[in-house]
């Protein structure tokens, strides 16, 4: 057996280099690798390309790192929510690769499952498009998007095991599952990490060897972007 078990983030984002592509798991900021992020802040790591979802919200996410200037390129699908976002990307300190969000996932899964492309009617005719090749299938025009190539992917899992196994839980599956394996290194930070043998085979999302090292986080925030209650009667 191959134990990936690691002791901290700080172990498992040891060799982690400036100027790296990274993908970052999560869904707005449901399901996002809190310690690892917060491991990133605190090693001052600059110059990354961040493929994501979302950028995170000024002070929480992916907003931690672009508050401090380490993130020189993002890939995302949907950025609404971070002021500081975009304010560097008006005044031009921020490159911005916007997808969409079918695209970016797709991309994400097409690198997990080592295809190096695939035809998309998704963005044909817009800027989306611009620079790139397009086909035509039974007679609907499709564009040919690149699997993304990223030296980490960082994933945040429910549940795991030593060996790498993973369970999601609910709207954290989204993009976590496809960026599992999607990088040369995929880094997995757990709720609860238990021993080999106490996940239910059946309810495995992602299988360990996807997975090269695990690790069990702690004290998750696990903050609500935006908290909407109904008015009372």
């Amino acid at each position: 057996m191959i134990n990936k078990k690691v002791a901290n983030a700080q172990e498992a984002l040891h060799d982690v280099q400036d100027n790296q592509t990274i993908m970052v798991g999560g869904f707005g900021l449901s399901g996002i690798p809190e310690n690892s992020i917060a491991e990133l802040v605190r090693k001052n790591i600059t110059g990354l390309t961040c493929i994501s979802n979302n950028a995170g919200v000024d002070d929480f996410g992916l907003g931690l790192l672009l508050q401090k200037r380490q993130i020189k390129k993002m890939i995302a699908s949907y950025v609404g929510e971070n002021a500081e976002f975009e304010r560097q990307m008006l005044s031009g300190e921020l490159d911005v690769e916007l997808t969409p969000q079918g695209t970016l996932a797709e991309k994400c899964r097409a690198a997990q499952a080592g295809i190096p492309a695939f035809f998309t009617p998704a963005g044909y005719g817009t800027e989306v498009a611009e620079g790139k090749e397009t086909r035509e299938f039974n007679g609907k025009m499709y564009v040919m998007e690149e699997a993304y190539q990223a030296d980490f992917a960082i994933v945040k899992a429910w549940k795991g095991d030593e060996v790498g196994n993973l369970i999601f839980k609910g709207t954290t599956r989204s993009f976590n599952a496809v960026m599992a394996g999607a990088g040369k290194i995929t880094i997995a930070e757990v709720e609860e990490l238990v021993p080999l043998g106490e996940l239910d085979p059946n309810q495995i999302h992602i299988p360990g060897i996807y997975v090269k090292r695990i690790f069990q986080g702690e004290k998750y925030e696990k903050r609500i972007e935006q908290r909407t209650v109904r008015k009372r009667d």
